[in-house]
């Protein structure tokens, strides 16, 4: 199969699948209308809750929910074969992923903001409402611990990113207060990319490199990031947070094209094969397909993380009622089709050249050397790795000489990643809050404060992170981040189908997702809380087991509400 075919044929689907599908679930189900006034409008505080233009909400939403998860899932999915793969991205996308970013959104908004725990006990039951806060911030804590150490891992290993990265902050500064000041958009946004491309170029000349050894370095670049992030997450929104992102978002788009350019040019034939039978052989360590592809490749089909995005921060930025549909449904599909590009670049661009140990492995032999075995292709270092090397092999068909084509993906990435940090406390800090409310709806002191709200959510990270050198306490919890982030979505999409019920209308289109999410990752997450349990490491499997209890909780109160009403 030719991966620039394969390529078009699931860009032409995605979008007839926004006109077509997108606009049903709009229409007929959402029913989206301006007749609504949005909660940024109605609850306005110019920090959290401010307005903007479509485009640049979009550019929000989409580097939040896009971060590292588009890149990593599919680069250990092909593991299995790229059809598997390819088929849960495209599909899983429009007819659940994009649904479930739509639809939460468009709820949330309905609700004046409430993220998805409290929506949880204003639809469902109040006594279910802890229990989806609890799953809530203990996803959102292993994220900002994690995310840090993983950032603080990247400039280690590609210090080129460093600058870049951080130039961003001043040049999102700049190109925000020129959007207050009425200046226009698409020029001076144009200006600010423009330096962001000439940061690349000074990042790969001047790479930073902190003085110690590997373990000192990312710990302190984690301490950096911790500061950095109570700082980004306490600022308003239109300071830093949006036109970051804007431009983040653009940034990404442009490297999106390049890809496609590649392809274009390159065309070269998938080297990945469309079913890895070696991956299914007996005596491999490759896990069981189904149910981990499912939960492994989340963000580029589902994710739970996408509906706390769009119920925590996107929803209090959006304008009109009729922006959801390119922000929620059209930022997912977007994603998708990223995570498409990834496949394409790993299964066709990696066999353009792989250099290993000074030979030169082309086609299915630098497939089949880079995906031996699951231990040497699932670290972190080995799923970026494949995509940058595929990514520059493309964008060498371009020009673009190898060495600068793979600094400027890891810019790529290291900036994605980083975006998902600071959005990350945002959310959790706003659920906070939201715990502490009163009966008024007034949220307690000391936490009505952001700054004291962030710094407790911040300070935990701190010390999970610390809790083994190396910043790898993080890590302790990370095994339970894939069922945890998918079970998310499955509960996100039961509270929208109790809210469809509630107003006449089919839940269909929510409810059947929610089943296939939910039981593929009740399956998942059972087999891992076993292998927790065998290998006597009963933190894990105890929150498994918690876990799992929550779900029933959740589960049988939405049976219940659906009874009741």
């Amino acid at each position: 199969m030719n991966s620039a075919i394969l390529a078009l044929i699931a860009l032409v689907g995605y979008v007839i699948a926004y006109f077509t599908y997108g606009r049903y679930i709009g229409k007929r189900i959402l029913g989206i209308s301006d007749k609504h006034v949005m909660p940024a409008h109605e609850l306005r505080d110019d920090v959290d809750f401010v307005p903007a233009k479509r485009t640049i909400v979009f550019g929000h939403h989409f580097t939040t929910i896009a971060g590292l998860g588009p890149i990593v899932g599919p680069a250990i999915g092909i593991i299995w074969g790229w059809l598997p793969a390819f088929l849960w991205v495209f599909f899983g996308s429009i007819f659940m992923g994009a649904v479930h970013d739509f639809s939460t959104l468009v709820v949330s908004a309905r609700n004046k903001g409430l993220t998805m725990g409290e929506l949880t006990g204003k639809i469902i039951g109040p006594s279910t409402r802890y229990a989806l806060q609890f799953i809530m911030q203990l996803l959102l804590f292993i994220v900002l611990a994690v995310f840090a150490l993983i950032v603080g891992t990247l400039f280690y290993m590609y210090p080129e990113a460093v600058i870049p990265v951080w130039l961003q902050i001043p040049i999102a500064i700049w190109l925000g207060n020129r959007l207050r000041h009425g200046k226009n958009e698409l020029l001076y946004s144009a200006f600010a990319l423009l330096m962001m491309y000439g940061s690349i170029f000074l990042g790969v000349n001047v790479p930073v490199m902190l003085p110690g050894d590997q373990q000192t370095v990312i710990v302190t670049w984690c301490i950096l990031l911790f500061v950095y992030v109570f700082f980004a997450s306490t600022t308003p929104v239109q300071v830093l947070l949006q036109p970051r992102d804007y431009i983040n978002a653009q940034q990404l788009l442009v490297a999106m094209l390049l890809i496609i350019l590649g392809l274009a040019i390159a065309h070269p034939p998938i080297s990945a094969p469309a079913i890895n039978q070696q991956a299914f052989a007996e005596g491999n360590d490759v896990p069981n397909m189904t149910p981990i592809m499912f939960i492994i490749i989340a963000c580029g089909a589902i994710s739970g993380f996408h509906s706390l995005a769009s119920s925590g921060t996107t929803v209090k930025q959006v304008d009109r009622e009729t922006d959801t549909r390119i922000i929620g449904y059209g930022g997912m599909i977007t994603e998708s089709f990223f995570a498409v590009l990834v496949l394409m670049a790993i299964g066709g661009g990696l066999g353009m050249g792989l250099v290993v140990d000074g030979e030169l492995l082309t086609g299915s032999d630098a497939f089949r050397h880079h995906y031996a075995s699951w231990s040497s292709a699932n670290g972190l270092g080995a799923k970026l790795g494949a995509f940058i090397t595929g990514g520059a092999n493309l964008l060498g068909a371009l020009g673009i000489p190898h060495g600068f084509g793979a600094a400027m993906i890891s810019v790529f990435i290291v900036s994605f990643a980083n975006t998902t940090l600071d959005s990350a406390a945002r959310i959790q800090r706003l659920s906070l809050q939201e715990i502490f409310r009163n009966s008024e709806g007034v949220v307690r002191k000391p936490l009505n404060n952001r700054y004291v709200a962030t710094a407790i959510i911040v300070i935990l990270a701190v010390v999970m992170t610390f809790l083994k050198p190396g910043g790898q306490g993080a890590m302790m919890l990370w095994p339970l981040f894939g069922s945890l982030n998918q079970l998310m979505a499955a509960l996100a999409l039961g509270v929208v189908s109790v809210y469809l019920h509630t107003k006449k209308i089919p839940v269909y289109y929510t409810a059947i997702p929610m089943v296939f999410v939910l039981v593929v990752t009740l399956w998942a997450m059972v087999e891992n809380g076993l292998d927790f349990f065998a290998e006597r490491d009963f933190l894990l499997s105890g929150i498994s087991v918690l876990i799992i209890l929550l779900t029933g909780w959740l589960t049988l109160g939405s049976i219940t509400a659906l009874a009741r009403k």
